[in-house]
């Protein structure tokens, strides 16, 4: 619309001078049929002449600006064609990939991608199969001494080997040979490489977290107390005299509450997966703290599909059981609360005992995540802190508030 007023004017201004010089600036104007014919003329003209006028030339005007903007597109090309290759690091397959996308850009004739030890992949006339594992070119081995690009001529060829750097340590190269008459693009070359070190930057930023987040996840499972396992096949071993079917559906509950734990490999999982562990896990507490454990759930059947942290609510719920409630004479109640927040785009979940509380010391240092002490569940309340700091970072909220003698409530609220 906005390239439409100006030629509307021009039109406008054309039949106005038609007019002036047919009708007002003769002795005898020019009758109808001649004056629409030169208008129609004048304005066919200025509409052709438009583009030329107000943009430029048409085929040089967009060859022009195709020619600027090619560097600019090659550039986004790589950034948006090689990060998918490259977000699992430096192998074959994904130095194969990228070298056969970065050819074209490079104006050699052939590229090759190399670890600190062999060639991973290649393109163009020096084609190194993917199944061979050759060692590093003369070139490479020059600049992993240096540091630096690096410029070899053999025979009229001339190779060029740019460092592939992750944290400023050298962990590949790029390297480019141009035949002869060809120009060595260095400074264009030390730009694609360092596109490419970005993202095996990146790359090795997901992998440390995802290890970390694992590392996280295998310290939460193997913190399933002992004493839990030795307390319920006590239990059971009691209900096989007296209650012979009982004792048979804790051992079935057990042994799902155990599988469930192991066999969890991914971050995130169903809140209704997490909600039957949960209940697993406080229907053999049931069976052992009997009347003194009383349970209490309150969940909104719309979280039920909703992603949540996998093994991240039943510590909280085994910390009410253990710190909570097992040491109060006459024993109390543990709530469960989830519900979905769709105008907050959030879930919010709670974790309630009645218990013996904390002191406002012991609080404190448990938030901070300071509190180390296994004996009031410090240990357990830190990983979990952590790995949600991990996987969300500050998109979430972990609070604790606890009073001696009057128990302990966790809300947890997570992004929907």
């Amino acid at each position: 619309m906005k390239g439409s007023w100006p030629l509307l004017l021009a039109v406008s201004a054309v039949w106005a001078v038609v007019w002036v010089a047919t009708q007002m600036t003769t002795d005898t104007p020019l009758a109808t049929g001649p004056t629409v014919a030169i208008g129609l003329v004048v304005t066919l003209i200025a509409v052709w002449g438009y583009p030329s006028a107000m943009r430029g030339p048409r085929a040089f005007g967009r060859l022009s600006a195709g020619a600027l903007n090619r560097p600019q597109r090659n550039a986004l090309e790589i950034v948006n064609r090689t990060l998918p290759y490259l977000r699992d690091g430096l192998n074959k397959q994904t130095a194969s990939r990228s070298a056969r996308l970065l050819l074209p850009l490079t104006g050699g004739s052939s590229v090759l991608i190399t670890d600190t030890m062999s060639i991973l992949g290649s393109a163009g006339r020096r084609r190194v199969s993917d199944s061979d594992s050759q060692a590093l070119p003369d070139v490479s081995a020059t600049m992993f001494a240096s540091g630096s690009v690096s410029t070899l001529r053999v025979l009229g060829q001339t190779e060029v080997s740019v460092p592939l750097l992750v944290e400023e340590d050298v962990v590949g190269a790029l390297v480019v040979t141009y035949e002869p008459g060809e120009t060595p693009q260095t400074a264009h070359l030390a730009s694609i490489a360092n596109l490419l070190s970005l993202h095996l930057e990146v790359a090795e930023l997901t992998q440390r977290a995802q290890h970390t987040a694992d590392a996280r996840l295998d310290a939460l499972r193997a913190q399933i107390n002992p004493h839990f396992l030795f307390n319920i096949l006590n239990t059971i071993a009691s209900k096989s005299r007296t209650n012979p079917d009982e004792a048979r559906q804790l051992l079935q509950r057990l042994a799902d509450f155990f599988r469930y734990a192991i066999d969890q490999e991914n971050q995130f999982a169903e809140f209704a997966h997490e909600y039957f562990f949960v209940r697993t896990y406080l229907s053999l507490e049931k069976a052992r703290f009997e009347e003194r454990l009383n349970l209490h759930y309150d969940v909104d059947p719309q979280i039920l599909p909703a992603q949540v942290p996998v093994l991240t609510i039943q510590p909280l719920v085994e910390n009410a059981v253990k710190h909570g409630l097992a040491s109060k004479t006459g024993g109390g109640t543990v709530s469960l609360k989830a519900r979905v927040d769709p105008l907050a785009g959030s879930i919010k979940i709670e974790v309630k005992d009645d218990g013996v509380g904390m002191e406002a010391d012991i609080l404190r240092d448990v938030v901070d995540g300071s509190y180390s002490s296994s004996g009031q569940g410090g240990v357990a309340l830190r990983n979990i802190h952590q790995r949600l700091d991990g996987l969300y970072g500050t998109r979430y909220r972990f609070d604790i508030r606890s009073s001696p003698g009057k128990g302990t409530k966790v809300e947890l609220e997570l992004p929907l």
